[in-house]
């Protein structure tokens, strides 16, 4: 089973306004086609991980490893180039931008990439909505879907890349339980089609226990 993520001994400090001592000696391995959820009380340094797992943060003593390259130290334009290709972020809010119609939202991290035309990217970001069965909302603008519609385009332009991993941030903490099981099943769904691997911060114990393993922090510690 190929490893897609690797932590190695990550250690994160906050200097001001005093030093203090956030992630403390992480260390797992998330394989390809694992669904994987951290949780943990708030403030145990589940967001902190997050940032630093997806490139966002360089700021941490360690190594960082996807697809078996190691990722601690490359460039900034090339991490950046990583993130866009590599990694696909849901977030709590969907970040769409409003003016735009869900087709334009969900091809924009590949129109960034670049290594497509136009028109194929057109062809995968409609492909994409398909698969999460909102196709029919290709043409409206984002300001006019619901919100849980809106999350179904968020993991649409998150999967537009065809990512190694998603990587979420409370990805149903602003839904209903109705919303949130379908977000599961959707993201459950690309684990057991697509082979691809997910890791899920999270406060739902429900959403939780369904994933294949939960990463449980206290403290900036792995605990279990």
């Amino acid at each position: 089973m190929s490893v897609v993520l690797e932590a190695k001994n990550i250690n994160k400090y906050f200097r001001k306004p005093v030093l203090f001592h956030v992630l403390k000696d992480i260390n797992f391995t998330i394989k390809k086609g694992e669904f994987t959820s951290i949780m943990g009380k708030s403030g145990c340094g589940k967001s902190t991980l997050l940032y630093i797992l997806s490139t966002m943060d360089t700021d941490y003593e360690g190594q960082l490893f996807l697809n078996n390259e190691l990722i601690t130290g490359q460039d900034h334009d090339y991490l950046s180039f990583i993130r866009n290709k590599h990694i696909g972020f849901v977030f709590q809010f969907h970040y769409l931008l409003s003016e735009f119609s869900v087709l334009e939202n969900v091809m924009l991290p590949a129109k960034k990439l670049g290594e497509k035309s136009f028109k194929e990217i057109e062809h995968d970001a409609y492909e994409k909505l398909k698969m999460l069965k909102i196709e029919h909302l290709a043409k409206k603008r984002a300001s006019q879907v619901s919100g849980g519609e809106k999350q179904r385009v968020a993991i649409a332009r998150a999967l537009i890349n065809n990512p190694s991993i998603i990587m979420g941030d409370e990805p149903t903490g602003n839904l209903d339980s109705h919303n949130s099981e379908n977000v599961f099943n959707i993201f459950k769904q690309l684990c057991v089609d697509q082979d691809l691997s997910l890791l899920i911060v999270t406060h739902d114990d429900d959403f939780a226990k369904k994933t294949d393993r939960i990463i449980t922090m206290e403290d900036g510690r792995i605990i279990a």
